[in-house]
């Protein structure tokens, strides 16, 4: 089933924009593959990004709180980088150019998730603390990116690399790898206090 990709702020697409038409900006990029690009680049892909941030109480969903979108950067036939916006009290603003792992593994995750039965909304799901990112495929096609929150049949699918003892690119149910997130992302007990 075709993926439903939330319509990005106009601010934030036209601030990557503006940064792909910079030549500075180009240049100082610390993207080899966008510097060396030949012909014109053009932003796509629009997915929204949120940071994971596991549940208050046990056994209750995490919470997922937008803090920018990620536009793959087009040179001709291959995807030569990533341009990422973030939301300050401004506005939406560039924010950097970026290469490398997770881009080839979005790309891959994307492919597996058009193969999926149902329609899902695709978002990055950032666990900044596991150097982690998920697609997230939230089971509400329509919904607001910008309030979007994890559903019990929302499916995650974790990019390359993952954390050790998470499978790259399975498909893992919400509610099955927000516990194993969580528990990790737990504060470690204090000493002397049962563990």
């Amino acid at each position: 089933m075709p993926l439903l990709v939330p319509p990005a702020p106009a601010p934030a697409l036209l601030s990557v924009l503006a940064a792909l038409s910079s030549p500075t900006a180009v240049l100082e990029a610390r993207t080899p593959a966008l510097r060396t690009a030949e012909g014109p680049l053009a932003a796509e892909h629009p997915l929204p990004v949120h940071v994971f941030e596991p549940a208050a109480v046990p056994g209750a969903l995490p919470q997922a709180r937008l803090t920018g979108w990620r536009f793959h950067i087009r040179a001709g036939a291959r995807v030569a980088a990533a341009g990422e916006t973030v939301l300050t009290p401004d506005g939406w603003v560039f924010s950097r150019f970026s290469e490398g792992p997770f881009l080839v593994s979005i790309e891959r995750a994307l492919v597996q998730a058009e193969a999926l039965p149902a329609t899902y909304q695709p978002h990055l799901l950032s666990v900044p603390r596991l150097y982690m990112l998920a697609l997230w495929l939230h089971r509400v096609p329509r919904a607001e990116a910008a309030t979007a929150q994890p559903d019990p049949d929302d499916l995650l699918v974790p990019l390359a690399p993952a954390p050790p003892g998470i499978a790259a690119h399975r498909v893992y149910r919400m509610t099955e790898l927000a516990r194993v997130l969580s528990v990790r992302l737990a504060p470690p007990p204090l000493a002397g206090s049962p563990a």
